[in-house]
């Protein structure tokens, strides 16, 4: 057995700091994904612009949640180039300053009324900002955590970023729900709704102050030292790895599920104009009961990909999700709010995790380390991208006061993600490929009793 092969990739504390690394570059990402998300679902059409239309405004208030994605493929070139020539400590510390800089100038923008028009342009700028800085957050993360796990456990790592992912939608809305319940809405509209992105400088100095203490990653190290850091890394990508880039692209689609979960589904049942009449608090509590769940659920899922694969728990976990995603909608529909609830709870706290827990170690798996952080970064992005702005199409094919919502939205959403199954299940599978083969088309894996030997050996070191 190759040296490579046997040792672990970090000592304990490394392994633990970059886990925690990831946890925290998650958490702030998607505190502003939940943060911006619920503002734009429930109150931004109120706040950022005019009232004479609803339909338009809701619509435009998604978009201008969706136009920070827009950003994200940018970012992804620029970010992932510097992470895989530079290092992916450097890159991740740039991009949590420039998202958390950005969120918190959300919290200070003046309103329609103050400023008129002005005002949502202003918020689409700093949505643009975030969407950069996004670009490299997450593929950064996952390759940081990936290259310092042990062999064999590099599901369970990676499976902390995503934690951390459903951690900052808990932290944002036990931010935004006492203030939403305790204050009066004249002063919530004034004021209150400003406070969540203004939090966000908290979250970013704990997160600095986390990531300056972890290493450079081994395989990037080794790289260097051995002069084999590519030089065009987004070249590199595009000539060896399109076809997994695709790959990418049609699992990232997935993310309409949440999308429509926590955008449309809010918008659908909360805003006046759908009739329904859900209090906006339900849909603060919904993602919070849920990813309370989720948090458990997640290092089981990445330690079931450690055990079976992570292509049959992906595509699983995804199917399961289409699936809760119109039962979501019909409950909705039918104004049960007990059986939103339950639903919900099962789609966001269980089956989507299956999908979610998988992602930070099987997209990067797929890549090489050379151009690692680049290929993930933008097959990443580019499918968020394109899954973002479904949200909009969604109110745009139903509308307030269209029939069948659930069937015509959860159709959608469900056609999704069985093309995102579709698409994990023509990938490779990777959980029992050495890290120094990741990438090779032609590596083949370890056989079980080797695989099993090889993790616990490296299990036992990562103990001591």
């Amino acid at each position: 057995m190759s040296t490579s092969t046997e040792r672990v990739s970090s000592n304990r504390s490394q392994v633990n700091k970059a886990a925690a690394s990831g946890w925290m570059g998650s958490a702030l990402e998607y505190y502003d994904f939940f943060v911006y998300g619920s503002a734009a679902a429930l109150f931004f059409p109120q706040l950022f612009f005019p009232k004479g239309n609803p339909t338009v405004a809701i619509m435009t208030s998604l978009a201008t949640y969706a136009v920070g994605f827009l950003a994200r493929p940018f970012g992804a070139f620029f970010l992932g180039h510097w992470g895989d020539r530079h290092g992916r400590k450097s890159v991740l510390v740039f991009s949590m300053i420039l998202m958390g800089i950005s969120t918190a100038c959300v919290g200070l923008l003046p309103t329609y009324e103050q400023i008129g028009v002005w005002a949502p342009a202003m918020l689409i700028v700093l949505r643009l900002v975030q969407g950069f800085a996004l670009g490299g957050e997450q593929p950064g993360a996952n390759s940081m955590v990936l290259e310092h796990a042990p062999f064999g456990r590099r599901g369970f790592y990676g499976s902390f970023i995503a934690q951390g992912t459903q951690a900052g939608q808990i932290l944002a809305a036990g931010v935004f729900l006492p203030l939403l319940h305790f204050m009066p809405q004249q002063m919530f509209y004034s004021i209150g709704w400003r406070i969540p992105f203004l939090f966000s400088v908290a979250i970013v100095i704990v997160g600095l102050f986390v990531r300056r203490k972890v290493d450079e990653t081994p395989e990037f190290t080794k790289e260097v030292r051995s002069g084999q850091v590519s030089k065009a890394p987004i070249l590199e990508t595009f000539r060896f790895a399109w076809p997994d880039m695709l790959r990418v692209i049609g699992m990232a689609l997935a993310y309409v599920v949440p999308a429509t979960i926590t955008v449309f589904g809010a918008a659908y049942a909360a805003q006046p104009a759908y009739g329904i009449g859900f209090p906006k608090e339900l849909f603060l509590w919904i993602p919070v009961l849920g990813n309370v769940i989720a948090v458990i659920t997640i290092p089981f899922a990445g330690i079931l990909s450690d055990k079976i694969g992570r292509r049959p728990t992906f595509v699983v976990g995804m199917i399961c999700s289409g699936i809760a995603t119109v039962l979501y909608l019909y409950a909705i529909s039918i104004h049960s709010m007990m059986l939103t609830f339950i639903v919900s709870m099962i789609a966001w706290g269980v089956v989507y995790q299956g999908y979610n827990a998988i992602v930070p170690s099987f997209w990067p798996e797929l890549f090489p380390t050379r151009f690692r952080v680049t290929g993930n970064a933008i097959s990443h992005n580019i499918g968020v991208v394109l899954g973002s702005f479904i949200p909009i199409l969604l109110v745009a094919v139903a509308p307030p006061g269209s029939s069948n919502i659930p069937l015509k939205v959860g159709s959608i959403a469900f056609a999704v993600a069985c093309l995102s199954a579709f698409a994990a299940w023509s990938a490779r599978e990777t959980y029992r490929i050495r890290m120094e083969d990741l990438g090779n088309k032609h590596a083949v894996p370890v056989d079980e009793i080797e695989y099993e030997r090889i993790r616990i050996e490296a299990s036992r070191k990562i103990a001591v």
